[in-house]
């Protein structure tokens, strides 16, 4: 008689709930007798609520607002409208952006740093409050940057695991409901085997700790423009990284109904000679998901990494030309913020018209989440790229 041996599966795609089983054999093959172990696993208290949070912010014709720069990157923004790195400024600027009357028919998310988190309007409004009342999202950027990674070819590695579970709770107190952790691969790098290791392992431990205290974790191994490679070697690096970052976060017992994707575009490098048509990036870019990408994922809010506004929502619009099995939509910060900080220039006067740039950038990544973006009548602005070589956060 065959021997057989079951294993309890809850009904989620991702994770085994209550009790994994196995059959351990004694004896021959003949399976003379057999003793079963079981193994405890942990389901998420905040299971539900990360399933429904993930839900609404992959909500039709809606994508992430991420104004999630550091200090010392908000700086160099406001520098290049003549201001100073203050935190009126700070708070000046973040404060135009979150109080956009309307911008919650085309944002479902927000992802702040921690200084936005719990900072008010100038007439004591709490930002959080402020993107609730427009049913947009709170989110926080949890990791602490990038540092050099020891033993590899000149590439870093993403900190912040130290006092996550802490910091996380505090966040979801403070009303975060998701959280964002960045880390980067370098295709010039190589990249070593080490680097996609330990971010894809990063990647994981900090969206099982986000997922423990409440918070949906965007994960994103940000594959850089930077060389001078073809679209085919990027579409290599992208599968061989997410294959390794569903490896660890199926290790470690994510719920992947309760993640979203910030994943790079696959594109040639910003340095090769050819560049590639909307098109093409999409049927890479679509490949490379389909080929790596569980169906059980909500949703896909791509980075712009660099891209001209124009650019980062023809090739969202080129790829929700046809259904797909997830939510494919932005999460942008360069390709929503750029024309807005030119027009706005630090001027009180011009909030309303930086309001509006920012509702143009907005309804033009809406249209291409549903497919339906032309770029005509776009401003040569929006046309400019933004690639910047060893660009840092």
């Amino acid at each position: 008689m065959a021997c057989a041996s079951f294993a309890n599966l809850n009904a989620s795609s991702s994770q085994w709930i209550g009790r994994q089983s196995f059959t351990q054999r004694n004896g021959s093959s003949k399976c003379l007798a057999t003793r079963r172990v079981s193994l405890p696993i942990r389901a998420s208290a905040y299971t539900d609520e990360l399933i429904q949070t993930a839900k609404t912010i992959a909500s039709p014709g809606r994508g992430i607002l991420a104004i999630d720069e550091s200090n010392a990157t908000c700086g160099k923004r406001l520098a290049s409208i003549g201001l100073d790195n203050t935190e009126p400024n700070r708070q000046a600027y973040r404060q135009l952006l979150l109080t956009t009357p309307g911008l919650g028919e085309y944002i479902s998310g927000a992802i702040l740093f921690e200084e936005t988190l719990y900072q008010s309007t100038t007439d004591g409004k709490k930002f959080v409050d402020c993107l609730r009342h427009q049913n947009i999202v709170p989110g926080i950027k949890v990791d602490k940057g990038l540092v050099p990674l020891p033993g590899s070819n000149n590439e870093s590695w993403c900190q912040g695991l130290d006092g996550l579970a802490s910091r996380s709770a505090e966040y979801y107190k403070q009303g975060a409901r998701f959280a964002k952790w960045r880390t980067v691969v370098s295709i010039p790098s190589g990249p070593s085997a080490l680097a996609v290791k330990e971010a894809a392992w990063g990647l994981a431990r900090y969206a099982a700790i986000s997922q423990d205290n409440g918070l949906v974790p965007i994960v994103e191994p940000e594959i850089l423009l930077d060389g001078e490679h073809p679209i085919e070697r990027t579409l290599e690096v992208a599968e061989k990284v997410w294959a390794e970052v569903f490896f660890y976060l199926a290790e470690n017992n994510v719920t992947f109904e309760g993640i979203l994707l910030k994943p790079s575009m696959v594109t040639p490098g910003a340095e090769h000679k050819e560049k590639a048509s909307p098109e093409t990036i999409a049927k890479y870019t679509l490949t490379m998901l389909k080929r790596r990408v569980p169906p059980a994922v909500p949703g896909i809010m791509f980075l712009s990494g660099g891209q001209s506004e124009v650019e980062a929502t023809l090739n969202l619009n080129a790829m929700n030309q046809s259904p797909n099995p997830w939510h494919v939509s932005f999460s942008y910060a360069r390709a929503l913020q750029n024309t807005v900080l030119k027009t706005w220039q630090g001027q009180p006067e011009n909030v309303e018209a930086a309001q509006k740039a920012l509702l143009v950038r907005a309804k033009a990544n809406s249209l291409a989440q549903l497919g339906k973006y032309s770029a005509e009548g776009e401003s040569e602005e929006a046309k400019k790229g933004m690639f910047v070589k060893g660009y840092t956060y």
